[in-house]
């Protein structure tokens, strides 16, 4: 009967254990950048359609687009000198890469870094060219995203007008740099 007892015990402590773990594990879809731009507004992007995949530096990254800039970009978006829709949106996922074992040794994706995020809304983010930013590093120890700050690198002004600064230079693509990756 002890036995049964302190297996119940064991097993009722282990229970409330691991749904604390699962309680206060970080809800990503809360966090927001001064200037109004969350996270939530990105649900479900980890399933949205590549437009692109690049590597920079000691970084692996895919730009992933809803399926209103899919649309603009199969219709010609922005080579046929037309802007991107309201409701467009990007995410572009960083990972640290690492040399696989795998035949050839390339590169494979291993720690996520960061989420970059990009909508457009021509209301919202009408003095940043329509498009709103954010940046959302990821702290791997933690298992935690955190908004991307001045210390950060490259250093991101943590507010919804992060990005424009770099975006200017491609002001005649509708501040995109990505192109749609060829099918």
């Amino acid at each position: 009967m002890y036995n049964k007892r302190v297996a119940l015990v064991g097993i009722a402590l282990a229970s409330l254990v691991a749904g604390g773990i699962a309680l206060a594990a970080q809800d990503k879809y809360t966090l927001k950048v001064p200037g109004g731009l969350a996270f939530a507004e990105f649900k479900g992007f980890e399933s949205w359609q590549t437009i692109a995949v690049s590597q920079s530096g000691g970084m692996i990254e895919v730009i992933l687009g809803n399926p209103t800039i899919i649309k603009a970009y199969l219709a010609g978006v922005p080579g046929n000198n037309k802007d991107f829709p309201n409701g467009a949106r990007m995410a572009k996922v960083h990972w640290t890469a690492k040399k696989s074992d795998e035949p050839g040794n390339p590169l494979v994706p291993d720690k996520l870094h960061d989420v970059d995020l990009m909508v457009k809304d021509t209301h919202r983010f009408a003095d940043s060219g329509g498009w709103g930013y954010a940046v959302f590093e990821f702290d791997a120890a933690k298992n935690e995203y955190r908004p991307g700050n001045l210390s950060d690198s490259p250093p991101q002004a943590n507010d919804a007008k992060c990005g424009f600064a770099c975006h200017t230079s491609v002001a005649d693509r509708d501040y995109v740099f990505t192109s749609y990756g060829k099918r």
